[in-house]
């Protein structure tokens, strides 16, 4: 049974990839409609608002901005539809619009859409725990358009390594004359060209280092997982759902 899907962002680079997926009926989905007061040039119903919005669908999926969180939440609960989030650098008052959002719908939330950046996360998780003394440094890079940093992903590794070391400190770039802790974690930002996603997690110690790095080749992987997560959500009960939640079913 096909799944049809509201893309909101359509216009924007991982929308257009999300849109071609579905036109082409990649697991079973199809496109329903897309949002962006931009506009859409593709094969495709593109609307300029969520209340423009007269056609049926099952799923929304979110590539947009996170400025566009609380009117997008208020539209899917208003409308009890499963939201897929994929935008990143959301504040601290948006997340908690998240977390009681999905006290009402199902709602999938991931910094990365990736299956490889999940697996990553697991094994930089299982490293850190099996080297207690070691350092740890994350390096992530993008293309020189996006706006925030660190990554979304690059603060999902760090976050996720709190699960094993405790709640450390982060310092996000390094300069000036101070010494590095032993607890910290660092995170550092590359913007360059037209670079789609490279994330390192480098784990030292003074006799070895392990190095783990995902590379994404093209922004269709994203798309993938984010279509992949709204079949997984549709008929799902109200709840905040993640990669590892797709990854255990």
């Amino acid at each position: 049974m096909s799944c049809e899907i509201l893309v909101y962002g359509i216009g924007g680079h991982m929308g257009r990839e999300v849109a071609a997926l579905t036109l082409s009926g990649y697991r079973e989905t199809s496109l329903a409609a897309g949002v962006d007061p931009n506009g859409y040039d593709g094969n495709a119903i593109c609307h300029g608002s969520l209340d423009d919005v007269t056609e049926h669908c099952d799923c929304i999926i979110d590539f947009s901005h996170h400025s566009a969180t609380k009117a997008l939440l208020e539209y899917a609960v208003s409308n009890s539809l499963p939201l897929v989030l994929c935008t990143t650098g959301h504040t601290e008052e948006e997340k908690d619009l998240i977390h009681a959002a999905a006290e009402k719908i199902p709602l999938f939330y991931s910094a990365n859409m990736s299956l490889g950046v999940a697996l990553l996360v697991e094994l930089a998780k299982k490293t850190a725990a099996a080297m207690p003394e070691a350092e740890i440094e994350i390096v992530e890079a993008h293309h020189d358009r996006k706006l925030d940093a660190p990554s979304g992903t690059a603060l999902l590794i760090a976050e996720s390594l709190r699960e094993v070391r405790g709640n450390v400190p982060f310092v996000c770039g390094r300069s000036g004359q101070a010494k590095r802790t032993k607890e910290e974690i660092g995170i550092h930002s590359l913007r360059m060209g037209n670079v789609v996603g490279i994330h390192e997690v480098i784990v030292a110690t003074n006799t070895q280092t392990i190095t783990l790095k995902h590379e994404a080749h093209n922004r269709s992987l994203f798309a993938e997982g984010a279509v992949a997560a709204a079949r997984f959500l549709v008929g799902k009960p109200a709840g905040l759902y993640n990669m590892n939640s797709m990854l255990a079913e």
